[in-house]
């Protein structure tokens, strides 16, 4: 799944002391709880996620919203919002009964009004992964204010897998029904119906959330706030959380050697449970309206020259796995380790180059590109300036250009003002869900981030991922997915290079961090702080 641009660390004596903020109630209520103070970078663009797959806004937001279900350690659903649900004999319905007695945190009754307006209006319209994953729902009904039933025009049998927080928030159509999504005010300051309460956003310094005293589950929230805390680099944040400052943060806000020494200090846990709903795959994707790029033997030349075994040692210290699919290992069921291998070969880089017409210049320079890697942690910017060194040895001059996150999805999605970029995203946990989205011609759309960005327009890689989509037999799904690695792996508008997860690092403090499906992307009811 991604983090947005870097801020200057918040200093003693400025407007709110966050550091003292640790031990304190909230006042939302009861006492005692105490506040966690996350560790953050970067600043999301937004605090809704119904309408992004932003790594950032997930982290927040999930804190915020449920979801019609949730997911254990086994990635099996449990409920949620709903309470139960059932499919149709024929496959084409899905049918939830929702819990009564939920309330938004304005205080209006959460119905089934609201999930119908949350799919119809909003994940269909733009997330960057709603699009395809409810392309089979025609209709969505509202027999009684706690009944949703999907009508779907094919089986699609990873639905559900899709209907959790982190995926599909549900926002509360009393607030958006009539107004444009994208630019209401709520969507910086949400209205959920989760443990925690938005209470303040100070841009650059911190995000605040306090308990939500009319939670539906009985014990409601085991802390006070939440205090989401921006640091400006890996540096400080490492000596936020030696020092108690902070009480946790993630792995791409730290240095990988210093994820290694918390990892070995007493008191200290990463969380590392690896889920194929949090695996996430950096790539390196092409812009495919550039000219110079619409040879596949260049992109192919470009898969030969770069060493990711080196990106995997230097850049990410060991934590991942080098990959050569965009369905990754991490996805058991439907990858395929045969796809997509092109080994480290400078000499065949040169070669293929050469057959595509790029001959060297009077200065040894074949192409000169520029990239843009994600401002998501430190590992895409190192994973870069190792490829850039690696590209300059077949004749590619490359150029790293650098931005706060806004300004790489602006610059992306919405300008079209790049040559090449690289970045990580989620690809669980099924392709139809984590994948398609990255290579559907449908989801080649100016704005959305995160969708086609390469601008791949392939009928045949069309065709295989609607049939996939929709096959109920698990043999054939698989051999539709095969196959369809296979021919992207040939077209190759991206280049897989390695799968990691993002990790929880932890304080002394912290207790019963989330052992689910999500870890991090948790709504956090169930966390604790030990007293200071």
């Amino acid at each position: 799944m991604f983090v947005v641009s870097r801020r200057e660390m918040l200093v003693a004596g400025g407007a709110l002391g966050l550091a003292g903020l640790a031990g304190c109630s909230s006042g939302g209520g009861s006492g005692g709880r105490g506040t966690l103070v996350f560790g953050f970078n970067p600043e999301p663009p937004t605090l809704t996620s119904a309408g992004t797959s932003a790594g950032p806004t997930q982290v927040v937001s999930t804190k915020i919203f449920d979801g019609l279900v949730t997911f254990d350690a086994q990635g099996k659903p449990q409920p949620q919002l709903a309470t139960s649900w059932e499919e149709g004999r024929d496959g084409l319905s899905l049918t939830f009964h929702l819990r009564p007695g939920v309330r938004w945190h304005d205080g209006q009754p959460f119905t089934a009004r609201d999930v119908a307006y949350s799919l119809q209006e909003v994940w269909k319209k733009y997330h960057s992964r709603g699009r395809s994953t409810f392309a089979p729902v025609e209709t969505v009904e509202t027999p009684d204010p706690q009944t949703v039933v999907l009508r779907l025009s094919t089986p699609a049998p990873y639905l559900l897998s899709a209907l959790g927080s982190p995926e599909s928030q549900i926002v509360p159509a009393h607030v958006y029904a009539g107004k444009d999504f994208l630019t209401h005010p709520a969507g910086n300051a949400p209205i959920g119906t989760g443990p925690f309460k938005f209470v303040e956003w100070r841009r650059g310094e911190f995000i605040r959330l306090e308990r939500n005293p009319d939670y539906w589950a009985p014990a409601g929230a085991g802390l006070d706030a939440i205090v989401f805390k921006f640091y400006s680099d890996a540096a400080a944040t490492a000596a936020a959380l030696e020092t108690g400052e902070i009480h946790m943060t993630t792995s791409t806000q730290l240095s990988l050697d210093d994820v290694r020494r918390f990892s070995g200090k007493p008191g200290f846990a990463v969380q590392d449970k690896p889920s194929a709903f949090a695996a996430t795959l950096a790539v390196f994707e092409f812009n495919l309206e550039k000219p110079e790029f619409h040879d596949p033997r260049v992109r192919q030349a470009f898969a030969h020259a770069i060493d990711k075994d080196f990106l995997l040692r230097n850049a990410w210290r060991g934590y991942g796995k080098v990959e050569d699919s965009p369905v990754t290992s991490a996805v058991p069921d439907f990858y395929d380790p045969g796809s997509g291998h092109y080994p480290y070969d400078p000499a065949r880089a040169m070669a293929l180059l050469d057959a595509a017409g790029l001959k060297p210049d009077a200065q040894g320079v074949r192409l000169r590109i520029r990239h843009d890697p994600a401002p998501t942690g430190g590992q895409l910017l190192k994973s870069a300036e190792a490829i850039r060194d690696q590209l300059r040895r077949v004749g590619v001059e490359l150029t790293i250009r650098t931005g706060d996150f806004a300004t790489f999805i602006k610059r992306i999605y919405s300008d079209r003002d790049f040559d090449t970029i690289l970045y990580g995203a989620g690809v669980g946990p099924d392709p139809a869900i984590g994948i398609q989205r990255f290579y559907w011609s449908r989801n080649i759309q100016r704005g959305v981030a995160f969708s086609n960005g390469a601008h791949y327009d392939s009928p045949q890689a069309d065709a295989l991922l609607a049939k996939a989509q929709s096959e109920i037999d698990p043999v054939a799904r698989r051999a539709d997915y095969v196959a369809f690695q296979q021919l992207v792996a040939r077209d190759l508008p991206r280049i897989p290079l390695v799968s990691f997860a993002t990790l929880a690092v932890t304080g002394p403090r912290v207790r019963n961090f989330p052992q689910t499906a999500y870890g991090l992307y948790d709504n956090f009811a169930g966390v604790t702080l030990l007293p200071a």
